[in-house]
């Protein structure tokens, strides 16, 4: 494609050059060749007009332009004369776009990110263009080796249907991985940090064996985090080099290091400048000791910490610093956390990214700064555990930016949603041969709106059920939760108790904060029991409560929260008590408490230990307490057990009478099994150990010994792609002979 054309005859020079110029001007400016465009718009585009002299500078900046519109193949100017005759070669309108070839990425994701569209002008370099374009969008799948060839089809009226025809090819994936200067940590080690993975049968569920540049980004970091908490405080990635083989179908990643030396901590010390603040008061948020290696992990933790406490005492801006001291002779790093005035920062505006479907009002109201509030990060990581624990979202990111002046702040929420409707499927398995199935269709983000409802069915040998529920999380648009239940059991306790049990009735719920972290729920229940089919031989205890009777109550919930996070706890405890007052009409009248306790601990990456206490009791209040109301322990509340396994017994008929009083202590220990993290399961060892006892009939045929029980055993837990997973191995080593013993346990469920 050439620039075109322009013929100016000699002229003379001195007098004779002024004179020329005078007489030659342009007369008219003449256009031809074009087709849709008028020649009034190519004259616009152009610099000189009629009138102007003949000047061969301003003519090439006409040509340029007219070049630079988009709209021409081809431009020549000549003079003719006194005119200047523009001839013009029109480049074709796009008739149609159109992809072929594509399986994998759809048209509308093409569509999205070319350029070009029908009944825009065709030009050579803006379909180049996009053809990188769509190279690149392939390359961002893993597809290296995808080609694109652009084809014109000619049509009259100079127009053009554009067709890109596309070879996706493979996808391109990374074959090994390698690392050249690591002594200390051998190569299948650094690998397990690294997010890029290689390439294995089992990782066809995800992307991470495919090349991203962004990723191998990322895995310079992870790298540098990994080696400096392990106390590698000169370590830096010097390369991080990816190869394509020939064939354009794997690459071969190699990451070039160099570790440093490993240094231990020195001298900690905390400096303050801040009124009123005495730093021995937050000696005890330190994380390291002198002598420790050097971990960035726990100076960044103790930074937090730090913060957040401070947030909590009221100081709300102030900035921590590590000073760091290094002795590079003898690889020592005194550190010191310098604690100073920030600056005073205000919310100005929060923005929530990535909610499709939850509503923004959803996310906000479990914020614990609105606009206009004095920054604290204290404040900004309670509301990131808030938002978690909506489990609405598989990901919450939250961080802060430069607002519109130094003193304000935008704090930006980027969310990504998970699907929150569940289809759950319980499976169990006892000695006794005893299968359970349970099937419940839950919503827990119905409409986007935050609000949960549930509809569930339980059919197996010994129970069949049905139970709706229903929870307005933000009543009236207030932080109180108001809920609905209905249910409907019937349940078969032959092989337990010799009878069976039909239960109906309904509950009001009624939950609000009372503290940040103390949260207490108020409810009403009304509900009829039937004790029918009593067989001939059952117990004389359980014959006599035949028949049927009401309850209405009133009762609360209690629960305080302090664990880290609400998903996957590793640290922190949460407490609940339970109280229910039966008497309000009704022919039942009880008092009914139990308490669960709960603390973690995480004791090294990823191995958290915990312990629980869950425990309970029923007084009648002028009567007996009827054997609906009492509890039962076994099965997933007492594992090694069959469920209604333990505590007082009929030995005559071996029924199960139930108890007033249980508890039951756990010991856990959850760990990784050395498995690629991807796969999602977690082993477990435990020991639990409690009892059930009291029971109000007496006689030389009851079994009421309050003796410990105690069980051990080892799971599995898998986030499996058909949802989670729980298998549970246990031995009561520890038990009665009245007792019924239940080794193996087994559930999974799936989400939708």
């Amino acid at each position: 494609m050439a620039f075109g054309t322009f013929a100016v005859p000699q002229v003379g020079l001195g007098v004779q050059t002024a004179s020329a110029q005078s007489v030659a001007s342009i007369a008219e400016v003449l256009v031809e060749g074009n087709q849709r465009i008028e020649a009034d718009t190519v004259r616009s585009y152009m610099t000189v007009r009629a009138g102007d002299p003949f000047d061969a500078a301003e003519i090439d900046k006409s040509l340029k332009a007219l070049f630079a519109t988009g709209l021409f193949a081809d431009v020549t100017i000549r003079r003719q004369g006194t005119s200047l005759v523009v001839s013009v070669v029109e480049n074709p309108i796009i008739n149609r776009l159109a992809f072929e070839g594509n399986r994998k990425i759809s048209d509308d994701t093409l569509d999205s990110e070319v350029q070009l569209r029908p009944r825009v002008v065709y030009t050579r370099a803006r379909v180049q263009s996009d053809v990188q374009r769509i190279i690149e969008i392939y390359r961002r799948s893993g597809r290296f080796a995808a080609t694109v060839e652009p084809k014109v089809i000619q049509l009259p009226q100079n127009r053009v249907d554009l067709v890109f025809e596309i070879n996706e090819g493979e996808v391109t994936e990374i074959r090994k991985i390698r690392f050249i200067g690591n002594r200390a940590f051998s190569d299948s080690r650094l690998r397990r940090e690294t997010s890029t993975k290689e390439a294995v049968w089992y990782r066809f569920l995800t992307v991470d064996d495919t090349y991203d540049p962004d990723r191998l980004t990322l895995d310079r970091e992870l790298l540098r985090k990994f080696y400096l908490s392990n106390g590698y405080a000169d370590f830096r990635v010097v390369s991080a080099v990816a190869e394509l083989t020939p064939n354009r179908e794997e690459f071969f990643v190699t990451f070039t290091l160099d570790e440093g030396e490993v240094y231990t901590f020195g001298e900690i010390d905390l400096e303050t400048e801040l009124k009123d603040l005495d730093p021995d008061q937050l000696r005890r948020l330190l994380q390291m000791n002198t002598g420790d290696t050097y971990n960035a992990d726990l100076v960044e933790n103790t930074i937090e910490d730090l913060t957040f406490e401070l947030g909590r005492l009221g100081y709300a801006f102030v900035d921590i610093r590590p000073r760091v001291d290094r002795d590079r002779d003898n690889n020592i790093i005194d550190l010191t956390f310098e604690i100073n005035e920030g600056p005073r920062v205000y919310v100005e505006r929060i923005d929530i990214v990535g909610n499709v479907r939850t509503l923004d009002k959803v996310v906000r109201r479990e914020f614990r700064l609105v606009e206009g509030d004095a920054f604290n990060t204290a404040k900004l990581r309670r509301s990131r555990s808030r938002i978690r624990g909506l489990a609405f979202f598989e990901r919450v990111e939250i961080t802060n930016e430069q607002g519109s002046a130094p003193d304000k702040t935008v704090i930006k929420v980027e969310v990504a949603e998970k699907p929150t409707g569940e289809l759950s499927l319980g499976a169990g398995f006892s000695t006794t041969e005893t299968i359970i199935g349970d099937v419940a269709i839950r919503e827990r983000n119905l409409l986007g709106r935050g609000q949960d409802l549930r509809l569930a069915f339980s059919l197996s040998a010994v129970r069949r059920q049905i139970d709706l529920s229903f929870t307005e999380p933000y009543f009236l648009d207030k932080p109180i939760s108001a809920g609905v239940d209905v249910f409907n059991t019937s349940t078969d306790l032959q092989d337990r108790s010799s009878f069976d049990r039909d239960s109906t009735g309904g509950s009001l719920r009624m939950g609000f904060d009372i503290t940040e972290r103390l949260r207490q729920t108020l409810n009403y229940t009304f509900r009829r029991d039937n004790i029918s089919d009593v067989d001939e031989d059952a117990s004389r205890f359980i014959r006599d409560q035949e028949g049927s009777t009401t309850s209405s109550s009133v009762g609360y919930r209690l629960r305080y929260d302090r664990r880290d996070d609400p998903i996957e706890p590793t640290s922190g405890f949460v407490v609940t008590l339970n109280q229910d007052f039966a008497g309000i009409g009704g022919s039942v009248r009880n008092i009914r408490s139990t308490l669960k306790y709960a603390h973690y601990f995480e004791l090294f990456d990823k191995v958290v230990a915990s312990i629980a206490l869950n425990e309970g009791y029923v007084l009648g209040l002028g009567q007996d307490v009827e054997i609906n109301q009492r509890f039962f322990l076994g099965g997933d509340s007492f594992r090694g057990f069959e469920s209604g396994g333990v505590g007082p017994r009929d030995v005559t008929t071996d029924d199960s009478l139930g108890g007033n009083l249980f508890y039951v202590g756990t010991a856990e220990l959850q760990f990784p099994l050395g498995l690629p993290e991807e796969f999602g399961i977690l082993g477990r060892i435990f020991t639990e150990a409690g009892s059930l006892v009291d029971v109000d009939e007496e006689g030389p045929e009851v079994f009421d010994e309050g003796s410990v029980r105690v069980s051990s055993g080892v799971g599995l837990s898998w986030r499996s792609p058909f949802g989670p997973i729980r298998l549970d191995l246990a031995q009561p080593w520890l038990k009665e002979d009245e007792d019924e013993i239940e080794i193996f346990r087994f559930s999974f469920g799936t989400r939708f």
